[in-house]
């Protein structure tokens, strides 16, 4: 029996991963060592890649599962580049492992500090691998790896990852301890576990026709499990197919499971319509018009995080647009989870991340601009990917996993109301003329366009202390007359009778939901 691991090669352009992913592999997919046309024309990885490696599983395996005798490495070979983060992210997504690649001539680069994030919230095992080795002077050699794997580690302080991680200094042109990086693989990865009862999610990433006969699909699988002659829904067309048959690198099998890398046969379709997608069980994932997310800020993004802005948001393969509405909790919750319930204070932005700071209940409202597919739990992650790509800063900003969402097309109409979100709102005027020890007149409380109509009945507090009504409008334009029911203390009469009226303020404090018409004037 044979476990699939799913390995990743992530690293910055032209560090050597597509070498590396060569050196490791005893097995070619069709899409690996970067056979697509413009990624020879253009000298980098423009596409996921994907080869294989089978060796004896570990022995210590063999208490957990004693018919397993062979583990497969699938290696995932991830684009450098800077523009193709979104396929980097979706990369990621799918590995059990991740082989960080470092040019050892040139330490960490903005994409390598990028790819180590995208680890860090993935929660991702990480082995770094400093490649290119052969380029170093001998003379010197020894002295520079040691003190680059130095550096390496002193970074790896800073973050989620253990700094005694693993390194290997390797060659992969000369294929120098490309055998002890395997046995280092191997003594380090854990057996897999599988969530192989659950409906089945696949990840394609390439899709094409053979003519007489059908669609392949090939992708990895990420939860449940498949077999021939098993129905398949293609979301993205909403078709459904049965599966003809299915290989792991070009070996024929009759089912897969969550891990597996595969390609499937199924009758003919478009298979543009579905480069890069999912397949699932029969109506097992619809629409997702509206998310919201628990906000994890990625301490790198040296940016401002706006409500009202637009973001690149990555869930699985998937990259869409989204209109992003902060809020905070006003309540202490033990779980820090989302409840529609609850109420939540609008948060017009949050300022640039520092190491010192604190980590608040912040959510995230996230309306995207074309519906997405995705599980109940995935892990969205939101990136400002408009960024000059070669610009030497971080793009990823967020991220969470989903705690509520919506499958409406109406939903700002039938769900948002339901949402509490609100604004503290505060309008100021004066006293225009006293009455009497009960009764003023105010100004200046609100505009002359402005509806006073709504605001009758509500409280207003001086800057002297005392509450009071907005008993009724008053003129034509924007004066009210406020009652007092306590009457007014003898300091403020003394200051109002004294002719020192804008001395006075009046204060009408609310809340206005943003979502809801109904409750856009609270107290």
């Amino acid at each position: 029996m044979i476990i699939n691991i799913n390995i990743g090669l992530l690293g910055h352009v032209d560090s050597g991963k597509t070498t590396l992913a060569r050196a490791l592999s005893t097995i070619a997919s069709t899409a690996a060592f970067d056979k697509n046309p413009q990624s020879q024309e253009r000298g980098i990885t423009l596409d996921l890649g994907f080869s294989a490696v089978v060796v004896e599983a570990p022995a210590r395996w063999k208490s957990v599962s004693p018919d397993v005798d062979k583990v497969q490495f699938t290696f995932v070979d991830c684009p450098g580049h800077a523009s193709l983060i979104r396929t980097i992210i979706g990369g990621a997504q799918i590995i059990d492992l991740m082989l960080l690649v470092i040019d050892a001539q040139k330490g960490i680069q903005t994409q390598t500090a990028e790819c180590i994030v995208i680890g860090e919230l993935l929660q991702r095992k990480l082995i770094m691998v400093v490649n290119k080795i052969d380029l170093l002077e001998e003379t010197t050699r020894v002295a520079q790896l040691q003190k680059l794997n130095t550096k390496l580690r002193k970074t790896l302080e800073h973050t989620t990852f253990d700094p005694e991680s693993s390194i290997f200094n390797v060659s992969a042109v000369q294929k120098i301890n490309i055998e002890s990086l395997l046995e280092g693989i191997l003594s380090q990865i854990e057996y897999p576990n599988r969530n192989i009862d659950t409906p089945l999610v696949m990840y394609t990433d390439h899709c094409f026709s053979i003519k007489g006969q059908g669609t392949i699909c090939t992708g990895t699988i990420v939860q449940g499990s498949i077999a021939v002659n098993d129905l398949v829904e293609i979301p993205v067309i909403k078709e459904q197919r049965k599966v003809k048959s299915i290989q792991m690198f070009h070996r024929p099998v009759q089912s897969a499971a969550m891990g597996d890398r595969v390609g499937i046969c199924v009758p003919q379709f478009n298979a543009k319509m579905l480069e890069r997608g999912i397949l699932t069980r029969p109506g097992y994932l619809h629409n997702i018009y509206a998310a919201c997310i628990r906000v994890h800020r990625i301490r790198f993004y040296k940016f401002a995080i706006r409500s009202k802005s637009k973001l690149h948001i990555t869930i699985g393969h998937g990259t869409v647009m989204a209109n992003i509405t902060l809020f905070r909790s006003v309540i202490d919750t033990t779980n820090g989870n989302f409840d529609i319930n609850n109420e939540y204070e609008f948060v017009e932005e949050l300022e640039a991340a520092t190491s010192a700071q604190t980590e608040d209940l912040i959510f995230a409202l996230l309306e995207f601009q074309t519906p997405i597919l995705a599980d109940t739990n995935a892990t969205l992650i939101a990136a400002k990917l408009d960024l000059d790509a070669q610009s030497n800063c971080c793009r990823l900003a967020f991220w969470g996993r989903m705690q509520w969402y919506t499958h409406a097309n109406n939903y700002s109409l039938d769900v948002l109301p339901k949402f509490k979100v609100f604004k503290h709102k505060l309008k100021q005027g004066f006293i225009q003329r006293l009455i009497n020890e009960n009764e003023a007149i105010v100004e200046n409380l609100f505009s002359k366009q402005g509806n006073r109509e709504i605001y009758l009945g509500k409280k207003v507090e001086l800057s002297t202390g005392e509450i009071g009504v907005i008993e009724s409008t008053f003129g034509q334009k924007s004066k009210v007359k406020v009652h007092f029911i306590n009457g007014l203390k003898t300091d403020t009469l003394d200051e109002l009778k004294g002719g020192r009226l804008s001395s006075v303020k009046v204060m009408l404090k609310y809340k206005k939901y943003i979502f809801n018409k109904q409750l856009s004037l609270v107290q």
